[in-house]
């Protein structure tokens, strides 16, 4: 039986199914389903203390292509995107992206030790960041809680949360999604929801709302976050996500990326932040812009910019030939000023993160140049939208 045929209602089946699957087809993580801990007598699961979200549709064409067939989110996270789900042609329904079981990120996610502030959330799945990506420099204070820096004079106190010295990813990963919406559509599902934000927990100018919209059909998942000002004086804003792009077929070694990008964030050796300088790419190991794409030679941790965009759409995709699978990351807003391409040598993912600000936005080593940080002022509002395509390596893909 097929994991496609498996209904929410017998969760528990589902994923002693999926267990004994997931390392069939030559040790890569099948889709297990929606997994985790179920609630006794609840038949959810719950992260971040919200039952977790499963979009989903039936696979419709007759194998010959790859389709989307299920999204699952985390509403009491952010509303990470925890997983998706593809028919891929001879794989049948394959996982893609890195996240553990959702009963382990249940665990996980507890807002204690390693996720006190809720950093864990990144650590898989797809996490939203905002009002900032990547890591944001400062002053410490005296008792190592805090990094404070400023914005057009008006202070702003953040939580020490990475490396002593570092607020890292947003403000939103211990946040939870309201007013939530499923809607069916002619072929999969759209849910909606928000986050009344107000001012990111005391660390942030103004009050913001965040509005998700994330839609669900065979030939593409479309995300979409707006962020809205509806407090009373003018706020820097910044969206971006960090997905995990699962290489199924676990052998990075012949995995390809493509990213149309000319330049690329010089970091100090030390502890990896950014010195405000940007290199050019062309004729380096970081040049990911030739049409075949690049093979990931070694630890990827770069932050690129002055994108190259196609018919107005940022251009980067992931491929692993040997699977015969490949996914487009389209970035659709022009707010996208940069891609961050994070992959360990030793990992089985790529993350081709589309963000609308470079590294520690607020910066003194940038000496004033426009980092990507959107001045919305009260009742103004910008929006983040990136849409996935599959496609099948020696395809065309544009």
């Amino acid at each position: 039986m097929g994991l496609r045929d498996i209904r929410d209602r017998d969760l528990r089946w589902a994923w002693m199914i999926a267990a004994a699957m997931i390392f069939s087809g030559g040790g890569v993580a099948v889709a297990q389903g929606v997994g985790g801990a179920v609630q006794a007598g609840s038949g959810k699961v719950q992260v971040g203390g919200v039952d977790a979200l499963r979009l989903s549709r039936e696979a419709t064409g007759s194998g010959g292509k790859p389709e989307f067939v299920s999204v699952t989110t985390l509403p009491g996270r952010g509303m990470n995107v925890f997983q998706m789900t593809a028919m891929l042609p001879g794989r049948g329904e394959v996982e893609l992206l890195r996240s553990p079981s959702l009963e382990e990120a249940a665990a996980k996610l507890n807002g204690e030790g390693e996720d006190a502030y809720g950093n864990l959330n990144h650590s898989f799945g797809a996490a939203f960041l905002i009002p900032f990506s990547s890591r944001m420099g400062g002053v410490v204070s005296a008792d190592g809680k805090t990094v404070s820096t400023s914005w057009r004079g008006h202070e702003i106190h953040l939580p020490d949360d990475f490396m002593g010295k570092y607020a890292v990813h947003g403000l939103i990963n211990q946040m939870k999604v309201e007013e939530l919406h499923t809607t069916t559509t002619a072929d999969g599902q759209t849910v909606t929801g928000v986050i009344h934000a107000g001012d990111f927990g005391g660390h942030w100018l103004s009050r913001t709302d965040l509005h998700f919209t994330i839609a669900l059909t065979g030939a593409a998942v479309e995300v979409t976050v707006t962020a809205k000002n509806v407090g009373s004086v003018e706020e820097p804003m910044a969206i971006g996500w960090h997905p995990y792009l699962a290489i199924p077929s676990r052998d990075r070694s012949q995995a390809r990326v493509h990213l149309a990008a000319a330049t690329v964030a010089r970091l100090d050796d030390k502890d990896g932040r950014t010195t405000g300088q940007l290199d050019p790419v062309a004729g380096t190991a970081l040049d990911f812009n030739a049409t075949a794409g690049r093979v990931l030679e070694g630890s990827m941790n770069n932050n690129f910019s002055h994108l190259t965009r196609t018919h107005g759409v940022v251009d980067a995709w992931l491929e692993d030939p040997k699977w015969g699978y490949g996914i487009r990351v389209e970035g659709m807003s022009p707010e996208i000023r940069t891609v961050h391409l994070y992959s360990p040598k030793n990992g089985t993912f790529a993350a081709i993160e589309e963000q609308f600000n470079f590294q520690d936005p607020l910066g003194a080593e940038w000496k004033g140049m426009d980092t990507g940080m959107v001045a919305l002022r009260p009742g103004e509002s910008t929006t983040w939208r990136v849409r996935l395509v599959l496609f099948t390596p020696g395809t065309e893909k544009k």
